[in-house]
């Protein structure tokens, strides 16, 4: 039986961008996805200083460093389960006031496990964000997928830009990281009021529509596909996140200058989120935007290799557009499902598996650099990472639905 989609009221009508409730649902939107990174980016920059205060093992430091992907993995996958027993805006009200509970536990302890507990009960509010905001673009906006992905991810970068950038700053004008910490969880309760607010349009559930779950997902070659660009993408976002510092030093920078040229990198990351959506929804096709957006990360790492070192910075910017494919794989999530179900179920199978295999890359890139002391193996893999970016990518950026997909393996009743 073909799927029928099943919109919010907002949807079916043919003024709802003009709507109270529509501008009630963009600002939510943007609120939320402010913070579904603070809980990260906000511990990096203090990271030296926590181990010491908390008394941190290095085994302790890695675990928290972990935890991002471990939650979004985690986490993410059952939010589909979860919103259809919960419904979908009580969900995230639930998610922002677990993310700032979590923040706010984390800013107040001087214990290591319950810092680390905190920070995994604050990531998981994220995860759920992470799924559940595709989703409700997809039932709230089916027509303005790439418009309210460029919202959206605009919102992320953002929040993740402000939290990298400001933490310090916070830190040193109160004299004290437990502030610095403490005040993203006001951000959340902030993006949570929104929400308090929109309990009312709640959508009606779908209880039944389980056969767009991640068993169907299992089964289908698109999934597979969309999952594992998205997992490509990521894994390239993390190297560089964790260890472009490194390589800059390496290079001859010193360290100042390659903590400029990494807050340069990360700062056009909000950019190139706001235009890349704004071009892949011009096309039915997105294959031409994969293979535009896989050449600059080809021609950034190629410059850093083979190329001058004084040149950073423009290897830095070609990189940075590369890094496009997040958001153009965030709005495939949509582009590519007829439903707001399927697209949760593929958006929970996509983040989950994507970011379980993002997360072995800066582990190998750790273990290559200590086995050479260079980066000719790391760049390898690099590059062996791209193509299969761009293999995934032309298949899932091609005009279709996952729902005509024909049914193979586990998707056979």
């Amino acid at each position: 039986m073909e799927d029928r989609p099943r919109m919010s009221v907002l949807a079916q009508e043919p003024r709802a961008r003009t709507t109270p409730l529509a501008w009630l649902l963009v600002l939510g939107i943007v609120l939320a996805a402010l913070n579904l990174r603070t809980a990260v980016t906000s511990v990096g920059p203090l990271l030296d200083q926590l181990s010491g205060a908390l008394g941190m093992s290095s085994v302790s430091t890695g675990l928290l460093t972990a935890l991002p992907v471990l939650a979004f993995a985690g986490v993410g996958v059952v939010t589909p389960a979860l919103a259809r027993r919960v419904g979908e805006h009580r969900l995230l009200l639930l998610a922002l006031v677990t993310l700032g509970a979590g923040l706010l536990l984390r800013a107040l302890v001087a214990s290591a496990p319950v810092f680390l507990l905190s920070s995994a009960v604050a990531l998981s509010g994220g995860a759920v964000g992470n799924v559940l905001i595709p989703t409700l673009i997809k039932r709230h906006f089916p027509g303005r997928t790439g418009i309210m992905t460029t919202v959206y991810t605009t919102a992320l970068a953002t929040g993740t830009m402000l939290a990298a950038a400001a933490t310090v700053p916070i830190e040193r004008a109160s004299g004290d990281w437990h502030i610095a910490l403490g005040v993203w969880a006001a951000l959340a309760a902030v993006a949570a009021i929104p929400w308090l607010a929109l309990q009312r349009s709640e959508p009606e559930r779908d209880a039944g529509s389980r056969d767009s779950g991640i068993r169907r997902m299992l089964g289908s070659k698109m999934a597979w596909m969309i999952a594992t660009y998205f997992g490509t993408q990521s894994m390239i976002a993390y190297i560089m996140l964790g260890w472009f510092a490194t390589i800059l030093v390496d290079g001859g920078y010193s360290t100042s200058q390659a903590g400029l040229i990494l807050g340069v990198f990360t700062a056009l990351n909000i950019p190139v989120s706001a235009v890349v959506p704004m071009v892949a929804a011009r096309f039915r096709d997105q294959r031409p935007v994969v293979v535009g957006l896989v050449a600059f990360y080809a021609a950034g790492f190629f410059g850093l290799w083979a190329g001058p070192m004084s040149w950073a910075l423009v290897w830095a910017v070609l990189i940075t557009v590369g890094m496009g494919s997040f958001p153009l794989a965030l709005m495939m999530l949509g582009l590519r499902t007829r439903t707001p179900e399927a697209t949760a179920a593929l958006s929970a199978f996509g983040q989950s598996t994507g970011y379980l295999m993002a997360g072995a890359g800066p582990l190998l890139v750790g273990v290559l650099y200590q086995m050479t002391g260079g980066w000719a193996l790391t760049y390898t893999m690099i590059f062996a990472v791209l193509v299969v970016q761009l293999l995934t990518g032309l298949y899932a950026g091609r005009d279709r639905y996952l729902e005509d997909e024909r049914p193979v393996g586990t998707m056979t009743r």
